[in-house]
């Protein structure tokens, strides 16, 4: 590694407990970023990653947490005694920062254009003419297109990509030394995901910046990273080159999370994609769910004058069966149609045209008896597993509320049935009595399958239940799935942006873009040999943990 421009020695986080006690986050990390190197910074959510990244620019979460020891050295200068003033001149203008949510970082109410210009006026004490110069040209460097008429534009007038992209000309603004880029990536697709970590690369080249992602991910720091650190419980337990590492790791929890990684199938997996399932709907077997030429139409945005730009086809022409006992996933990319498509089939999405139905019973034919069946033998689960839930009701109350509309079970007989339902789901039943804000994400996860396996459904739709949730709770929750599926003999239809994750749980996959559905067939099958050039780029814009995988394959650069 080069000269270190940046060295921690054995920081120590602590908060204070109201009982007067000190508990310790962060235990004696010490970690060297050299200069031009990308450091990727690894582990579950708790495990320290981003607190010791806001520790490096003195931006505490609370104020009950102190810097308990140790130094961080920036050249000659330590940031852990430095002052609040010498500390503005360094955030931002050594340090700069990428966030997860650009939507929350981003100033709703200045275009992008004077949020780039602020920046450069304060830290480079440019003019206004030379500021607003120099910001259409990050514009630039970022891939705005025509950067000069975009100058003037909001946030929310972009897409989650191109406000990250944002974000990052933000950050590179104040012409750091340094960029931390913390989850930045998270909530995007595939290629644009892709399309993000090749920038900051090319950034990091033509600038000679230093970065440290932080990342849940293996197979991203695989792909963008020259050595890779790994935290968990506030300690650094693992730490070096990247191909070391992943080649040999030494610590069971870096084997762990390297095991959980999606696009990382078993041998027998392996072995058992490569022979193709025979297709159900072939077999002439009745579906359980039939979707007919469904049309789902939004209004366009309305004018001044009360006039309209026209409707918007969220879903055209979708033709779909699913057997019973299938497990089909719906990919694509953020706009494709697919959580569209999903709410349309239960009734929460009005359709213009076009039919559902389910287990013979059809929608057009019969709407009131449909909806009762839907209602009864369906059930949905959601990406955000802490605000799918009430948080003013304990879990076992949330889950008798679903018994009671129900009206399967007896009053007297509700108790043990919520039991069952926290059993099925590995709750502990001591989790009936919690809230979900005292609980984490993947537990949160599991009472949110555990409400829909509350209704006794045929059916559970999942829409993006794992993209929220680290890489080894995704693992946990997908075996679950396969657990619940066998058990139950249930029918899951399972919707997500992540193919790796899709390619490992699903029989069948259906890829949909611009609401059509483009390619669908047999998991192992589309894979391989996928027919699209829109299928090809999203499996080629999978993050891999092979090293040498180019991050974005020129293929993928063409259709993005």
């Amino acid at each position: 590694m080069s000269a270190p421009v940046l060295s921690v020695t054995d920081l120590s986080v602590t908060l204070a407990l109201p009982a007067g006690e000190a508990r310790r986050l962060l235990d004696k990390v010490s970690l060297d970023l050299g200069k031009g190197e990308v450091l990727g910074l690894v582990g579950e959510s708790g495990s320290g990653k981003s607190l010791f990244c806001r520790t490096l620019v003195r931006l505490l979460p609370s104020p009950n947490m102190r810097i308990a020891g140790g130094r961080i050295m920036l050249g000659e200068r330590d940031l852990a005694k430095a002052s609040e003033a010498e500390m503005l001149s360094v955030r931002g203008g050594r340090i700069g920062m990428i966030f997860q949510n650009p939507t929350s970082h981003l100033d709703p109410v200045m275009s992008i254009g004077d949020q780039l210009v602020e920046g450069i006026r304060y830290h480079q004490g440019l003019d206004a003419r030379a500021a607003r110069k120099a910001a259409i040209e990050i514009l630039r460097q970022v891939g705005f297109p025509e950067p000069e008429r975009r100058f003037d534009a909001f946030p929310h007038e972009f897409s989650g990509g191109m406000r990250q992209r944002a974000m990052i000309g933000v950050a590179l603004s104040c012409n750091p030394e340094i960029l931390i880029a913390d989850e930045p990536t998270t909530a995007l697709d595939v290629t644009i995901q892709a399309q993000i970590l090749q920038l900051l690369m090319d950034i990091r080249r033509e600038r000679g910046l230093s970065i440290i992602l932080i990342t849940h991910d293996l197979g991203i720091v695989a792909q963008t990273c020259d050595r890779i650190a790994v935290m968990r419980e506030g300690r650094l337990v693992e730490e070096g080159e990247k191909r070391a590492l992943l080649r040999s790791p030494t610590h069971l929890y870096t084997k762990a999370l390297i095991g959980s990684h999606p696009s990382m199938p078993s041998p027998s997996q392996d072995e058992g994609a490569a022979v193709p399932a025979p297709d159900p709907v072939a077999a002439g077997a009745r579906p359980l769910l039939e979707v007919d030429d469904v049309n789902v139409r939004f209004a366009g945005a309305g004018s001044l004058f009360g006039g309209s730009s026209g409707a918007v086809h969220a879903v055209a022409g979708v033709s779909l069966k699913i057997m019973p006992g299938e497990t089909v996933g719906i990919v694509g990319e953020s706009g494709s149609g697919k959580s569209t498509l999903a709410r349309a089939i239960l009734g929460l999405t009005p359709i213009a045209s076009g039919n559902v139905s389910f287990d013979g019973t059809s929608r057009c034919d019969d709407p009131a008896a449909f909806l009762k069946r839907l209602r009864h033998e369906t059930a949905m689960v959601f990406q955000d597993p802490y605000n799918a839930l009430n948080p003013r009701l304990p879990i076992g109350e949330m889950l008798a509320e679903v018994l009671r509309v129900q009206g399967r079970t007896p009053p007297a007989e509700i108790p043990a049935r919520v039991g069952e339902l926290l059993d099925l789901v590995d709750l502990g039943r001591e989790f009936a009595g919690r809230r979900p804000r005292s609980m984490s994400g993947g537990q949160c996860q599991r009472a949110g399958i555990a409400r829909a396996l509350a209704v006794e459904p045929r059916l559970i739709i999942a829409d993006e239940s794992t993209a929220a949730l680290d890489v080894t709770i995704q693992a946990q929750i997908l075996d679950l799935f396969r657990v619940l599926k066998r058990k139950m003999n249930l029918t899951l239809l399972f919707i997500a942006h992540d193919l790796a994750i899709v390619r490992n749980l699903c029989d069948r996959v259906v890829v949909m873009h611009r609401g059509r559905i483009v390619e669908q067939g047999a998991s192992a099958r589309l894979f391989e040999h996928p027919a699209e050039a829109y299928t090809q780029a999203l499996i080629r814009a999978i993050p891999d943990i092979d090293p040498d995988k180019p991050l974005l394959p020129q293929a993928a650069r063409e259709v993005a």
